[in-house]
């Protein structure tokens, strides 16, 4: 960090620092695209007036940009750079007032800031602007239109706000503007935040808690609206059509019930980040982005805990690098990677981004003067251990956060200081020492830390390996990219299998699963050492841990977060898409290792909660969505699961599908299984027969399966309880032939009445008896 220029660079600099150094005064200042121009607006107490200033750096000769106001005189709400298509990398400066006046300026070199035009953006006289932005060559803003007669009750007139776009276009005959067009109305107050393609509308702080737990996004070319809530996983889009479509509560309409059992958003600051997402910081100090298509992703989480509402939090990105500023503390982080890249505990408490012309410098604008930050870097790549000996840190103040009952928040800087916990010191001393050996000569290590290298040896070389495979995937060309990523993706899914299946690792599977399916596909198959053996069946010879993991199924906050989906079902679907045939198979392996691991009925297994074939069929439905529906796949998931209902529910689809023959099937093999199941398969059975015709054909294979309890009269009530309602009076004999016959009943009826009864069976050996009656018993003395 380096100091370029002192405020003695700017026009007026001894003012700048006066108004700088009034550290009590809310303020904002904004930088012009060169960087050559800074605006200041200072929002003074009394006696002192607000006011907007610009500055010029390079003391740039020309007249001074310069407006004040008197409260309650409306005051400026937004400060827009646009560009102007008349004069390449030309801009102009539009300073929209509250009330709608926006004023167009022009700084032209040795002349100075000139007004082309002073223009009217509201068309209601009593319309007030609360947020503006640029979107492309129009401006979007938010304006509250309070009705005729507005109520003293603030609640009854809540949505009193409209979103309004409008062109504004450059030329060389001036400025005008475009016909307004209303994107939303009848809304809640929204701060408009625009990305080059997308508008991000962000409730109000003072917005009910009804409507202050969704963002929306809208998509000008498109006429789109996302509804997303982030941290619920709720993402929904819908296409206005007309402008009637374009009312706030016919938007939300279907999903507000949906929508109130959500937590309220918990925004603390909202900027716009260079790649067109949303950056969000938590009052508890999270960082994450939401990208235009209504996804979340988390960056990074601030030191210092939860946020007070005053504390300010700047935020800028500069390429892929995130610059955000607390508390006299510039963090600077890989927006991809989420990694800290420096942190720079600076000397003064208010710090200004300035716009930079590279991507590889940040300036910032303080008290003192202007300073630049380069990004640092390594100049041997070939040396990762800061970054790695780092993440041994911060996973050990992860894991340590965990198991403790403190409530103060452990960091990697206390960790280091403390001797309390000896682990991650003492891993991070062997890898120093491991990843030197071969750039320098190797450096003494203790004798306890050698013993523990002994035993760490492997993995330290499968780490090393899959590093050096990480970098040939970075620089191998691009037709030998595919294979290093099978190689790559085999490895990680291997890794994740034997740790633990947190929510980290599980959005990290699904990710994985979604790039690259084929090579996770193969690489699970490779986990689980899925074949088949020589009479066609599937094995698997996976340990019992790697089972568990497979299994487990996290709690129900933990899933559904942007659709990420437990593990069994990403190997379900992994199976449908490239094995459909083992599917079943694979359900009926994971259903016997948990009757062998788990008892029946245990909720701490994973069939608990929700069965595993049911799990599966929730797969199954998923894909069914966007194909046509696989009815054989979902009949052999039920068959497979061996459970009452499941077999019920699969003889009910085979009915539906008129399979007769495999209904009858189906009802051999699975009524030997209990005699309660066997009751229900007959009695499904005789109600169809009794309705039509069709299982004619297969009555000698039916009437065995008769249970024993049955009795005529059962037989005859289910019978008569399910033939047929004709709509004429009955006759004897009917010329469709469909009708059910006592001779075909006869035979059901003959084997029912010649089965000896239950009490027959109690008493046979009585009635067998040789001699009748029995003897008379000796007497006894």
């Amino acid at each position: 960090l380096r100091q370029v220029s002192d405020l003695s660079d700017f026009s007026r600099g001894h003012w700048l620092r006066e108004l700088l150094c009034r550290g009590e005064e809310p303020r904002h200042v904004q930088s012009s695209p060169d960087g050559q121009h800074v605006l200041l607006l200072q929002k003074s107490r009394p006696p002192a007036l607000p006011r907007l200033v610009a500055f010029q750096r390079h003391s740039i000769a020309g007249a001074d940009l310069e407006r004040s106001w008197q409260p309650p005189q409306p005051a400026p709400v937004g400060l827009l750079f646009l560009q102007s298509p008349v004069v390449p990398d030309s801009w102009v400066l539009a300073v929209v007032w509250e009330h709608g006046r926006t004023e167009v300026w022009h700084f032209v070199v040795a002349v100075g800031w000139q007004l082309l035009q002073t223009l009217e953006l509201c068309q209601g006289a009593r319309a007030r602007v609360v947020s503006v932005c640029s979107q492309g060559a129009s401006l979007v803003w938010c304006e509250e239109r309070p009705p005729l007669g507005a109520p003293s009750d603030v609640s009854k007139c809540a949505f009193r706000f409209c979103v309004c776009a409008r062109a504004l276009e450059l030329g060389e005959q001036g400025v005008r503007l475009g016909t307004a067009r209303i994107v939303l109305h009848s809304s809640p107050e929204y701060q408009v935040l625009a990305s080059p393609q997308h508008v991000f509308l962000v409730p109000a702080a003072a917005s009910f808690a009804t409507t202050s737990k969704f963002l929306l996004i809208w998509h000008p070319e498109e006429a789109e609206f996302t509804i997303t809530a982030p941290s619920a996983g709720f993402i929904h889009s819908k296409v206005l059509r007309s402008s009637s479509e374009s009312d706030f509560k016919k938007l939300l309409l279907g999903f507000v019930g949906l929508l109130s059992g959500f937590a309220p958003l918990d925004i603390h600051t909202s900027t716009v980040s260079n790649s067109g997402g949303l950056l969000l910081v938590s009052t508890k100090g999270s960082v994450s982005i939401v990208e235009p298509d209504g996804t979340q992703r988390h960056i990074f989480d601030l030191e210092g805990g939860p946020l007070a509402q005053g504390s300010p939090v700047q935020l800028k990105t500069f390429g892929s690098i995130l610059a955000c500023t607390l508390a006299g503390v510039l963090y600077l982080v890989n927006q991809n990677s989420g990694r800290l890249v420096e942190k720079e505990v600076l000397s003064m408490k208010e710090v200004h981004f300035l716009e930079s012309q590279g991507e590889d410098s940040i300036q910032l604008l303080t008290q003192s003067g202007i300073y630049s930050f380069t990004f640092s870097k390594p100049e041997d790549n070939s040396r990762p251990e800061p970054c790695l000996v780092e993440m041994v840190f911060e996973e050990a103040c992860r894991y340590y956060q965990r198991r403790s009952l403190s409530s103060s928040k452990l960091t990697v800087e206390k960790l280091k200081k403390s001797g309390t916990f000896q682990a991650p010191v003492v891993l991070a001393a062997i890898l120093q020492h491991s990843l030197h050996q071969k750039q320098k000569p190797a450096r003494s290590l203790q004798d306890s830390y050698a013993k523990l290298l002994s035993t760490v040896s492997l993995e330290l070389q499968s780490y090393m390996s899959l590093e050096l495979l990480k970098t040939c995937v970075v620089c191998a060309p691009e037709s030998e990219v595919e294979s290093y990523c099978k190689e790559l993706v085999e490895q990680e899914v291997s890794r994740i299998l034997q740790s633990d299946m947190d929510k980290d690792n599980l959005a990290y599977l699904n990710s994985v699963f979604a790039s690259f399916p084929k090579a996770a596909w193969k690489a699970t198959r490779s986990c689980l050492q899925l074949q088949q053996n020589g009479d066609g069946l599937l094995v698997a010879r996976a340990t019992p841990e790697v089972w568990k993991k497979v299994l487990c199924q996290p709690q129900l906050e933990e899933v559904g977060q942007n659709g990420m989906v437990p593990l069994f079902e990403l190997i379900c679907a992994s199976f449908l898409r490239f094995k459909p045939k083992w599917l079943p198979s694979f359900v009926e392996l994971t259903q016997q290792y948990v009757s062998s691991s788990w008892s029946y009925g245990s909720k701490e297994g994973p069939e608990g909660r929700v069965p595993l074939y049911k799990r599966a069929l929730g797969v199954l439905a998923r894909k069914n969505r966007h194909g046509e529906a696989d009815e054989e796949m979902e009949l052999e998931l039920l068959l497979c699961s061996k459970r009452p209902k499941a077999v019920l529910q699969a003889l009910h689809l085979l009915i539906h599908l008129k399979q007769w023959q495999r209904v009858v099937e189906v009802a051999e093999k699975f009524s030997k299984l209990s005699p309660l199941l066997n009751k229900e398969i007959f009695i499904t059975l005789l109600a169809e027969f009794a309705q039509h015709r069709e299982l004619d054909p297969y009555l000698d294979r039916l009437w065995p399966l008769c249970p024993a309890e049955l009795t005529a009269s059962d037989i005859l009530t289910t019978v008569l309880q399910h033939l047929p309602h004709s709509q004429e009076d009955p006759v004897p004999f009917s010329s469709e032939g469909n009708q059910l016959t006592v001779g075909l009943l006869k035979p059901l009826l003959q084997r029912v009445v010649q089965r000896p009864s239950v009490q027959d069976e109690m008493y046979s050996d009585a009635l067998q008896s040789s001699t009748f009656p029995p003897p008379t018993p000796p007497r006894e003395h």
